[in-house]
C-alpha cells in the first residue's frame, strides 16, 4: 500500500474510532505490518501539528488517537455544549411532556393538569430553549401559549411531534379525579 493511502486509511480509522486505537490493531487491519503504519502514523502527526490543524493525532504508548487541537478547546467546547441534552427536574418533564401533546399550551392549562404551579418549569424549560412562546390566546388577560422547539426533537431524539407515543389525554375543563381511570373510546 502506498504511503498517502495508507496515511488515508490510518485517518478515517483513527476519526471513526474516537478512542486510541493499538498498532497492532491498525496493522492488522490495514493488511501490513507494524513498522510501516508507524512510519505513516508518525508522519501524519508531523503533518497536523506542522500546518496547526484543528485536529491533532496523539501517540499514546503503542497506538495512537485523533483528538482535537487543545488550542480549538474554547471553540469545541462552547459548541459541544448545545448538543448536551439538559437535565430535566421531574416537574419540568411532567411540565415538557403537557406542552408538547397538548400544544400550543398555555401556564395554566399546565397548572390544571398537573394541580400545581409550574412558573418555574415553565421558565426553566424556556431558557434551555424547549419550548418557546407561540402567540397569546384570545381571550381575557391574553395568557401566554407554548409550544415545542426544534431543540426539544433534537434532544429526544425525533424528527416530529407525531413520533410521541401515543396516550389518553385529558379532555380539557373536566375536573382530574386521580382514582378514576380514564374512558376507553
Amino acid at each position: 500500500m502506498e504511503i498517502e493511502q495508507l496515511q488515508r486509511a490510518i485517518e478515517a480509522i483513527l476519526f471513526a474510532a474516537g478512542e486510541r486505537m493499538d498498532l497492532g490493531r491498525l496493522a492488522a487491519a490495514l493488511e501490513t505490518d507494524e513498522d510501516e503504519v508507524e512510519k505513516a502514523a508518525d508522519a501524519l502527526l508531523d503533518e497536523y501539528a506542522f500546518h496547526r490543524r484543528g485536529i491533532r493525532i496523539l501517540k499514546l504508548e503503542k497506538g495512537y488517537q485523533m483528538v482535537s487541537s487543545g488550542e480549538m478547546a474554547d471553540y469545541v467546547t462552547k459548541a459541544l455544549e448545545t448538543r448536551k441534552p439538559p437535565k430535566l427536574s421531574s416537574s419540568q418533564l411532567e411540565t415538557l411532556t403537557i406542552i408538547a401533546y397538548y400544544q400550543p399550551a398555555t401556564k395554566a392549562m399546565v397548572e390544571q393538569i398537573r394541580s400545581v404551579d409550574s412558573a418555574y418549569s415553565v421558565a426553566a424549560l424556556l431558557n434551555k430553549k424547549l419550548i418557546e412562546e407561540a402567540g397569546r390566546l384570545n381571550v381575557p388577560g391574553r395568557p401566554i401559549q407554548y409550544k415545542t422547539t426544534p431543540d426539544f426533537l433534537r434532544t429526544f431524539g425525533l424528527s416530529s411531534l407525531e413520533e410521541l407515543p401515543p396516550i389518553d389525554k385529558i379532555a380539557f375543563g373536566e375536573p382530574i379525579d386521580p382514582e378514576t381511570p380514564p374512558e376507553e373510546n
